[in-house]
């Protein structure tokens, strides 16, 4: 893979980098040995998507502060996930009450002393004809979440939407708006670095559109490649991908409060079948100049594979390299850091 040139990244040195835990779930470590994993591993923190708790332990205020106690000691950072952010199963449509929810993980996150929720609904709906309007969605949720205001600023705890596989940047934007809210306000995002691909979002250019609103990351990389059914976006080791790592990080490093470079990391591909037009139909803000980027980098991705720097790593086969990947992710980020501190 040809080096990216060595660029200062002005104030990164003041980030710390850690690891979320669906990363190392085949580790099956629970949420102490984690925190010590990390620690051992050079790593400054941990962010929670789930939680595997100790045997004879239950998922309450003395875990809870048991569990912070042991970070502060490690001089770890603590992130929390458990938030949701669409009123109904995106896959059968039946309500589901996420007041409630965010509601007990904004709690949680509170007695961590935490201000931030890491919130994923998860779904394809984009992917299957039969799914309701992406502007279905946006509105029931843009109603659901103003009605959470009052319950999530008294706890002082923003709600941090991941860019998955639902939204894309601008349908965010759009649902802040609707929300009323402002950055620094009841709602953010979690910064899915790799995922913006896979929603075919140039992650330069759709990180520079949500800046503002980032207060939390899931720091991955991954690769592009064209097929004959279309695009298929992949994890791929953290600095051996196509995504400006360097370059989202430099973004990052401006914001203030400072965010926390949570890496993610995991096996599977997903395929984006751009070939067929009523799938593009549902990506309305995609411009011409954004989907010749993705396709340069989808070049860029075969030839890395081509020359062995880079392959697709199926999910069945994630449990044989995760510890080995997640390591060398961490040693990335700690370079990365140490650069633009420097």
């Amino acid at each position: 893979m040809t080096a990216r040139p060595q660029k200062r990244l002005g104030r990164t040195g003041r980030l710390k980098f850690g690891v979320d835990a669906y990363s190392l779930r085949p580790l099956g470590l629970d949420a102490f040995r984690l925190l010590d994993w990390v620690k051992e591993n050079g790593g400054q923190g941990v962010q929670f998507s789930e939680v595997t708790l100790p045997q004879g332990r239950r998922l309450d205020s003395a875990f809870l502060k048991d569990l912070s106690e042991r970070a502060r000691a490690l001089g770890l950072y603590l992130e929390w996930g458990g938030g949701r952010h669409i009123p109904f199963d995106p896959g059968t449509g039946r309500p589901v009450d996420i007041f409630k929810a965010n509601r007990r993980a904004a709690e949680q996150a509170r007695a961590l002393g935490l201000s931030a929720v890491r919130s994923c609904s998860g779904g394809l709906m984009r992917w299957t004809d039969d799914a309701p309007p992406t502007g279905a969605f946006l509105r029931a949720m843009a109603s659901s979440l103003r009605a959470q205001k009052t319950m999530l600023g008294d706890l002082g705890v923003a709600l941090a939407i991941e860019t998955h596989f639902e939204f894309t940047t601008f349908e965010l934007l759009r649902l802040f708006d609707a929300c009323g809210v402002r950055p620094g306000e009841y709602l953010g995002l979690c910064l899915d670095t790799m995922n913006l691909l896979t929603m075919l979002e140039d992650p330069i250019l759709a990180t520079k559109r949500v800046l503002p609103w980032v207060i939390m990351t899931h720091i991955k990389d991954g690769g592009l490649l064209l097929t004959g059914s279309g695009l298929v976006s992949f994890p791929v080791e953290a600095g051996k991908g196509i995504v400006d790592l360097e370059g989202i990080v430099r973004l990052l490093s401006t914001l203030d409060p400072a965010v926390s470079l949570s890496l993610e990391d995991h096996g599977g591909e997903f395929l984006i079948p751009v070939f067929n037009p009523s799938f593009l139909l549902k990506f309305p803000d995609l411009a011409v100049a954004e989907f010749s980027r993705l396709i340069a980098l989808a070049l860029e991705s075969g030839r890395l594979v081509e020359r062995g720097e880079m392959t697709v790593v199926e999910r069945s086969r994630w449990p044989e390299v995760c510890e080995k990947r997640v390591k060398s992710g961490l040693r990335y980020l700690r370079e990365l850091v140490r650069r633009g501190g420097s």
